[in-house]
């Protein structure tokens, strides 16, 4: 529980973690051991299901969560970007590490990291020194179980270094290629690396040439495959505008009438892994989970600012679609509203994907707003500007997030869409706004 008149020291602490940002994005996995040493590696101590991929590992990864709360296991959550609270990134069982905690580990975590630095070594960065908060707070409060969602790629992730239980792999897509490589190959062979000895691979990919490297990694390891698509199978029964309904086949276990609190048909797909994660827990390591663990979760689950309906009337959808294959999902879910206009506001970083995923949304929609990410990487924000006039869509540049939304809704009548995309640090001021504006309990920032 927080003290008082400790936000003071929370502010500090959030201040010196946000310095490490200095400290850039350098991938590699000595810092993190070396670091993890001196807290006498707490990822051993855990048992982990470790989830990478393109798109999709936020969703899967709060879906197997919820999944293990509902079957009473302690279980601890570790995923990035946060929306709203930077203790999102550390839950156990549906709650945020306090305050207090963060201040402790970061006080715990500072001396070794000067010793690094005196030995002669790199200082860990902003991600590595959060990654080991994780795994040292998951381990001190004795999980029962730890889920892991990988930050960037995969081979040489700061999360790559525990030892999973199931080893998954959402999906693959063209994401991060200044980091990844130029091409699906390239970048399915770094996605791929989490693959360890000793564990199980769960992968709702499919395509051929990324289904080829992942078969290939596993096999040369001697682990077991389960492939989604094929080993699992659903089929939806209804859609509305706030539940999926759907029937499942997991490795020959049958969950039929499953309700799904998160929209969007590509959901289905992260639940069928989720749940087929779980399936692996039962089979290959007699984890007990009842079945009523899966109706429940699936039906309770929340994900903020993930194809998010926050207003049925007027409607007003959220979703971090950042890349190619997220803006296709959106593009899909949106032909599925109802609605006399549609009304995109969108801000993005910096990306060579960024054209084609305005390309993508800005035709279909009526009118259009750009606004600016709240990050040093939103570069030539109003140079999407250009692809809406392209199109011939009347458009509205507003660098502040709060007031493009505000002035946004203000356009809406009652059987419009309003949707907000792009990326998660445009999304975080636009939902906190929207939720103002909608009256909707403060509460609900987190799910």
């Amino acid at each position: 529980m927080d003290k008082p008149g400790e936000d003071q020291l929370y502010i500090e602490t959030l201040n010196y973690l946000a310095g490490l940002t200095k400290f850039g994005m350098n991938l590699g996995l000595a810092r993190i051991r070396a670091l993890l040493e001196y807290l006498n590696n707490p990822e051993r101590q855990l048992r982990i299901i470790h989830v990478g991929g393109t798109n999709g590992k936020g969703s899967t990864s709060i879906m197997i969560a919820q999944i293990l709360w509902e079957a009473g296991y302690k279980t601890g959550i570790f995923t990035s970007p946060h929306l709203h609270d930077y203790r999102e990134r550390f839950v156990i069982n549906g709650k945020m590490i306090s305050k207090s905690e963060v201040i402790r580990q970061i006080k715990q975590l500072r001396p070794h990291l000067e010793e690094l630095v005196a030995g002669g070594r790199e200082h860990p960065t902003e991600f590595e020194v959060q990654t080991a908060l994780a795994m040292n707070y998951f381990a001190q409060e004795k999980v029962d179980f730890a889920i892991i969602e990988v930050g960037l790629g995969g081979e040489i992730d700061s999360t790559n270094v525990g030892f999973p239980l199931v080893s998954v792999i959402t999906n693959v897509g063209m994401d991060h290629l200044n980091y990844l490589g130029e091409d699906l190959t390239a970048i399915a062979e770094v996605k791929a690396g989490i693959i360890k000895p000793n564990s199980v691979v769960v992968t709702a990919a499919d395509r051929p040439q990324v289904m080829d490297i992942i078969a290939e990694k596993a096999a040369g390891f001697g682990v077991k495959l389960v492939r989604v698509g094929e080993d699992v199978f659903w089929k939806k029964q209804r859609s509305g505008e706030f539940e999926l309904k759907f029937d499942l086949v997991v490795l020959n276990t049958f969950y039929p009438g499953l309700r799904l609190n998160l929209m969007g048909e590509h959901q289905l797909r992260n639940a069928a892994t989720a749940v087929a994660v779980c399936e692996v827990l039962k089979t290959d390591y007699a984890v007990a989970i009842p079945g009523k663990a899966v109706y429940e979760a699936l039906a309770k689950v929340k994900w903020p600012g993930r194809l998010e309906l926050l207003s049925s009337s007027p409607k007003v959808l959220l979703d971090g679609a950042h890349n190619v294959d997220g803006a296709e999902v959106l593009l899909q879910a949106l032909k599925e509203y109802s609605r006399d206009r549609l009304i995109l506001c969108i801000g993005m970083l910096d990306d060579k994907e960024r054209e084609k995923i305005a390309d993508l949304l800005i035709p279909i929609a009526d009118e259009v707003f750009i606004t600016k990410p709240q990050s040093l990487r939103a570069g030539d924000w109003i140079g999407l500007a250009d692809i809406a006039g392209k199109y011939s869509k009347p458009v509205t540049c507003i660098d502040n997030p709060r007031e493009a939304v505000k002035e946004a809704f203000r356009r809406l009548k009652s059987t419009d869409l309003l949707c907000v995309t792009g990326s998660l640090y445009l999304l975080a001021d636009a939902r906190e706004e929207l939720l103002k504006i909608l009256k909707i309990p403060s509460s609900f920032l987190f799910g």
